[in-house]
């Protein structure tokens, strides 16, 4: 298998991307908007993340959709103080059962997934902030970044030219192309 990052890269044009300053709103029908779209190839698997670009075009962050998830979650000084509890050691179970108690006493979920002021919350308070080991050279072996994804416990990397962003390597897209040499190889 000698094949390298960019044969398996999805291309930056083909991905959801936002801009800084975007809100929750505007990044979630971003994300929708792109699965829709008959110019993108969405082949077996569908992108799950929003790029987050500056005012030059370059991505400085992303949008998973447990981010989304994320910043929908009410904060109130009641799930502060059930987020401080759950620290010493009691269960899962327990802890979740106090939430679900905390969220039945406050607005409905409906309430706060449809707020204004929930779906104006700009990208930049939730969205994943990029770090070091999230990059790799388009050029690198496939091999090797099959590896890199392991080892760093990603789903995707930022692929670069040059330092510059230029799509997304994902881990679904590695592992059809090693199901695939497996099937040949067998």
């Amino acid at each position: 298998m000698n094949y390298i990052v960019k044969d398996f890269m999805v291309p930056l044009s083909d991905y959801a991307t936002i801009s800084k300053g975007s809100t929750l709103y505007e990044a979630v029908l971003a994300l929708e908007n792109i699965k829709k779209d008959k110019n993108v190839d969405q082949s077996v698997h569908p992108h799950w993340i929003v790029l987050v670009l500056d005012k030059d075009g370059e991505v400085i962050g992303k949008m998973s959709q447990l981010n989304v998830v994320r910043a929908l979650e009410p904060i109130t000084e009641q799930t502060e103080t059930v987020d401080r509890i759950s620290k010493f050691g009691f269960s899962s179970n327990f802890i979740a059962a106090i939430r679900e108690e905390s969220f039945q006493n406050g607005n409905s979920r409906d309430y706060v997934y449809t707020n204004p002021v929930t779906m104006d919350m700009k990208v930049e308070d939730f969205m994943q902030n990029l770090v070091e080991n999230e990059f790799i050279d388009e050029n690198t072996s496939l091999n090797s970044a099959a590896h890199q994804l392991t080892v760093r416990n990603r789903l995707s990397l930022l692929v670069t030219r040059e330092d510059k962003v230029v799509g997304v390597l994902r881990l679904s897209d590695v592992f059809s192309a090693l199901i695939e040499a497996m099937k040949k190889a067998h």
